[in-house]
């Protein structure tokens, strides 16, 4: 008993752990986003301000019932740099 109290003040005495901040895309250049997905072939990234999502290499790295649709999203050099694909439900369009 005495050393589950121990752990428990340990524990309740310790800083919170804080999640690693992640990459985001307005911060690199096109290429270096491009590469990073490509390097990573899956990866969440922060795409501005408190806005992240999923990004993947190839359109087939979606989940079953998931299509791929090209990500266009705001790189340091670019404001529309295509980084790869992300996931979503809706069926892409193609003309």
């Amino acid at each position: 008993m005495k050393a589950v109290c121990a752990l428990m003040a340990i524990l309740a005495l310790a800083p919170p752990a804080h999640a690693a901040g992640r990459p985001s895309t307005t911060t690199m250049t096109c290429q270096s986003a491009q590469a990073l997905v490509a390097r990573a072939g899956a990866i969440v990234l922060g795409t501005g301000g408190q806005t992240y999502d999923r990004f993947v290499r190839f359109e087939s790295a979606c989940a079953t019932g998931l299509y791929g649709h090209p990500a266009f999203r705001p790189t340091r050099d670019n404001p529309q740099c295509n980084i790869g694909y992300y996931c979503t439900a809706e069926r892409p369009i193609y003309y």
